[in-house]
Parts: C-alpha cells; sequence; structure tokens
C-alpha cells in the first residue's frame, strides 16, 4: 500500500510522493502552465500535469506536493512523482528493455531503422520502431530496445514480444531476458 495513516492526524502521507527528484547535471526543468518540461543529453520529454500536483524546484532538486487531501489528490501525488522521476533519469540515462529469440530458423535482423523477424510464419514481420526508439542486435536471437521514455520502449518491447509469444510446449517465440516460461507436458502415447 502506498499510503500510510498516522494515529492521532487526519492527514494521509504518500511515501512515494513525498520523496525529492534529485537533477542531475545536464538535465533542465521547465514548468509552464503546468506542462512540465525536462531535457537532457538524450533528449526532451513533456509530462502535464493536473490541478491536483504541484512542482517546485529547489536548488537541484524537485519537490512534487498535492493542493488536497481527496483520495484522488493522494493517488496523483505519488504517480505523478514517479512520472517526473522516470523522465529525469530517461533523458540521463536512458531505458532499455532486452529481448530473446527462441526456436529454430527464428531469427531478426534490421533493414535501416526497421526490424525484420523472421518467426516461422509464411512471411517476414516488419516492424517500424517509433523516431525516439532504436533498436539493437547483438546477435540475431537478441535484441535491445532502447529509448528515452520507459513507457514506450516497454510499449515497443511488449509489440515485438507479441508477434511471437513463448509457447508453453517447446518454448519457442520471443520474450524478455529473464523471463520464465511455465512448460506444459506434452501429450503421452498409451
Amino acid at each position: 500500500m502506498l499510503c500510510v495513516v498516522r494515529i492521532g492526524e487526519e492527514r494521509v502521507v504518500s511515501r512515494v510522493g513525498k520523496q525529492p527528484i534529485k537533477i542531475r547535471d545536464g538535465v533542465t526543468f521547465k514548468c509552464d502552465n503546468s506542462i512540465v518540461t525536462i531535457s537532457g543529453p538524450k533528449g526532451e520529454l513533456s509530462q502535464e500535469l493536473p490541478p491536483e500536483v504541484l512542482v517546485k524546484q529547489e536548488d537541484n532538486l524537485l519537490l512534487v506536493e498535492r493542493t488536497g487531501e481527496t483520495k484522488k489528490h493522494i493517488s496523483f501525488h505519488g504517480l505523478f512523482r514517479t512520472l517526473i522521476n522516470n523522465m529525469v533519469t530517461g533523458v540521463f540515462e536512458g531505458f532499455r528493455r532486452e529481448l530473446e529469440i527462441q526456436g529454430v530458423g527464428y531469427t531478426a535482423a534490421l533493414k535501416g531503422k526497421n526490424l525484420v523477424l523472421n518467426l516461422g510464419f509464411s512471411h517476414p514481420i516488419l516492424f517500424k520502431p517509433p523516431e525516439s526508439i532504436t533498436i539493437e542486435l547483438p546477435s540475431r536471437t537478441s535484441m535491445i530496445v532502447k529509448g528515452n521514455s520507459k513507457q514506450l520502449v516497454g510499449e515497443v518491447a511488449a509489440k515485438i514480444r507479441a508477434f511471437r509469444p513463448p509457447e508453453p510446449y517447446k518454448g519457442k517465440g520471443i520474450r524478455y531476458v529473464g523471463e520464465e516460461v511455465r512448460r506444459k507436458v506434452g501429450k503421452t502415447s498409451g
């Protein structure tokens, strides 16, 4: 649970929302009319804030505060603190998601910026990633999806995995690195 109720007080405190966000060197913060813009070495990200949340900058720290004590205010407090923290991390370090392909003849290749997947269908699959996403192929059976937006990196990795999710009998398909696929026992002849 994200909220703590202190005995003897009416106020509910968000454990996530009250933590300050450290702005690293090379990252700039700007807030215009409830739109937060954070830019850094890996690009620029923007997020619109609802009226329930305020962001203040003190030295090299960002503080997220809420304007009320309703359930919606409390929920948004932690949510938008996390979103802004992910933006700061994304423009400074970036995010990555690793995928691997298992199966005989299943391969991946890059054609320009587009990803070409051979996954046992009658035709290869051509995937065009969004502008801010880059895909690297260390080998023919492994992929790295990189970008500055955590949400977009996760969405692109999930779309690629959805082309051929791992099946439970032989485990063939595309999976995240470290993902555990539960295996089923096949039919046995009597």
